[in-house]
């Protein structure tokens, strides 16, 4: 696992947070721990490129703007749709 005090070097640079070393990742609906989440070269969203998603908050034990996450999401997909949505 990367310092949390570094930055990556790549193209999508971030700069790393302690509070998401033990984060869990849904793989097709299992959480699974951040160092175990993988996709297969085989999955469709990735040989494709075709996928949206929407990082979700939990505060208090509650989504942050569920409905403002929802709105995101369908937009996004409505978006990679072949036909009109």
């Amino acid at each position: 696992m990367q310092e949390s005090t570094e930055a990556s070097g790549g193209t999508q640079d971030y700069v790393g947070d302690i509070r998401n070393d033990d984060v869990l990742i849904s793989v097709n609906g299992v959480l699974t721990p951040r160092e175990e989440a993988k996709v297969s070269v085989f999955d469709s969203g990735f040989v494709l490129g075709d996928g949206v998603w929407e990082g979700l908050r939990l505060v208090d034990g509650r989504i942050a703007f569920l409905d403002r996450h929802f709105d995101r999401l369908w937009d996004g997909a409505k978006c990679c749709a072949s036909r009109s949505a």
